[in-house]
Order: structure tokens, then sequence, then C-alpha cells
């Protein structure tokens, strides 16, 4: 995997998912390649990128609402939302926003 996400022309989505972890590891890092995966067959899917240090920082690219509408509803990724609430995540937010304009190198 690319670290940084190759992306069609804008526009298209963004999904920032920010988060602060608890001590609980219990099968976080095998959910998170699970989700990856499951995610890049989803209709819409453009991409992934992470980083983790005190925050954690998943940003994924979408080509429209409805994907990410369709990829929120996923019934595994819904699992997987409930399992964060319980015992991975002390603190989470998600933002969406519409990409007008990228560049780069």
């Amino acid at each position: 995997m690319s670290l940084i996400t190759k992306t069609p022309e804008p526009p298209y989505y963004a999904v920032i998912f920010t988060s602060v972890r608890t001590d609980n590891d219990d099968g976080y890092g095998a959910m998170a390649e699970k989700m990856v995966a499951l995610a890049s067959q989803q209709p819409g899917f453009l991409g992934v990128e992470s980083a983790r240090e005190d925050v954690g920082i998943t940003v994924s690219y979408w080509r429209d609402l409805e994907s990410i509408k369709q990829w929120k509803d996923n019934i595994e990724h819904r699992e997987a939302q409930k399992l964060g609430h319980e015992k991975w995540y002390a603190s989470f937010k998600t933002r969406i926003a519409k990409v007008e304009r990228d560049y780069g190198i």
C-alpha cells in the first residue's frame, strides 16, 4: 500500500477519523486490517491513509456521499464500530469533508 493515496481529480470526499485509544489492544490490529481490506472492496472507495501516535488519524477517500453511507451501514463495519465504542477508543471524532482541490508532488 502506498503511503499517500492516489486520488482522482476533485471533487471527492474524505472521511477523517481521529481517535484516542484505550489501553485495550485485544484484536484491534487485526480488525483495523480487516476493515481496510473490506472498505477497499466497497463501491466508491478511493483509498486510505493512516497515522498513529498519541492521536490516531485515518483518512479514507470516497467518490460520493452515498458510498460513505453504504460503508457506514456495512454490517461488518458496524460490528467493528461497536467494538471500538466498547473497548478500543477512549474518544473519537468522525468528520466528512468535500475535497474541492488537491495538489502535491
